[in-house]
């Protein structure tokens, strides 16, 4: 095993440990602290491979944009999230049951598929890349529909965090 294995197998093992700990931690503050670092394992994941413009787009866009934008939607709506009745529901097994199922179920797929260990040949280092990537994400025929509706709902969530956060002071002047 070379030490690029056993830095991705810590990295993989801390990644899955807080995203874990997203789901399952009580304070909504301590859970988007949670999934920064969750995010932030997945850009060194990309960086290990060599992605460094993905890597670079996850720490802006993900760690330095939406997970911004959910910790100040937190703080604006922490009067309105007071813990109101029991935290767990009663058939929380049902979905882990289906969770472990479906888990399983990839991990035969992915072992009786041949190309599962075909590697896939380097792309090359160059700009012509990244700005074929731009041009996507830009051009009519391709992803701009997708890029502008998530900063419509993006928008939508900044603006309703502002609503609920200000709701109680309305009426004060």
């Amino acid at each position: 095993m070379t030490p690029m294995h056993i830095v991705f197998l810590v990295v993989a093992a801390v990644t899955l440990f807080a995203a874990g700990m997203v789901v399952t931690t009580r304070r909504m503050m301590h859970s988007a602290l949670w999934l920064i670092l969750a995010l932030m394992g997945v850009a060194v994941v990309f960086a290990m491979l060599d992605a460094s413009f993905f890597a670079v787009v996850q720490v802006l866009v993900y760690i330095g944009a939406i997970a911004i934008l959910i910790i100040f939607a937190i703080m604006l709506t922490r009067r309105v999230m007071e813990d109101s009745g029991p935290q767990v529901i009663k058939g929380w097994w049902l979905p882990v049951v289906g969770v472990v199922v479906l888990f399983l179920g990839i991990v035969v797929g992915l072992s009786q598929w041949g190309g599962f260990d075909t590697l896939l040949p380097a792309l090359p280092a160059d700009a012509n890349n990244i700005a074929l990537f731009g041009q996507a994400l830009t051009s009519p025929d391709s992803y701009v529909i997708p890029f502008e509706v998530a900063s419509i709902l993006l928008l939508a969530a900044l603006m309703g965090a502002i609503y609920l956060g200000t709701e109680g002071r309305r009426g004060k002047k």
